[in-house]
């Protein structure tokens, strides 16, 4: 890969990375305004329930700090709620509410229309080489954490 490559890639994926959080956001949750961080979390919590907030933040590959305000905000609008773990009491599980489940339901068919509009925007040879190219830059990317 030449220097130029690596421009035009590192250009290319900083676009997909600005234009995804506004295309993805932008009314996915109608009446709130939802980060990113909070559905990625909705959706742990509703595929993996009782999770410890230490074991959501190492699915979210965040801070505990950040991991304790994006609880304690989702807490707050009825999402997620904590309970004391009975066999540690000192840890906290977490659990979505069934009103989180239906915020995460929602956001997931409406950002799964979206997907499916991008794709029927681009050729058949296009989507095929974001199919292969995207499983290979997250393999690349996932092992040098």
């Amino acid at each position: 890969m030449t220097e130029h490559d690596a421009d035009h890639l590192h250009h290319l994926l900083m676009d997909v990375v600005r234009t995804a959080e506004f295309a993805l956001m932008d009314e996915v949750v109608p009446g709130r305004a939802m980060s990113m961080s909070q559905l990625f979390a909705l959706h742990e919590l509703d595929h993996h329930a009782g999770m410890s907030q230490r074991e959501l933040g190492e699915r979210l590959v965040l801070e505990k700090s950040s991991v304790s305000r994006l609880v304690a905000d989702l807490e707050s609008e009825g999402l997620v709620a904590r309970e004391r773990d009975p066999a540690n009491r000192r840890l906290y599980r977490l659990e979505i509410t069934a009103a989180g489940r239906r915020v995460h339901r929602n956001a997931a068919a409406v950002l799964h229309e979206r997907y499916q509009g991008w794709a029927a925007g681009m050729t058949a040879t296009e989507r095929e080489g974001l199919a292969a190219g995207l499983p290979a830059l997250l393999r690349v990317m996932r092992a040098e954490r």
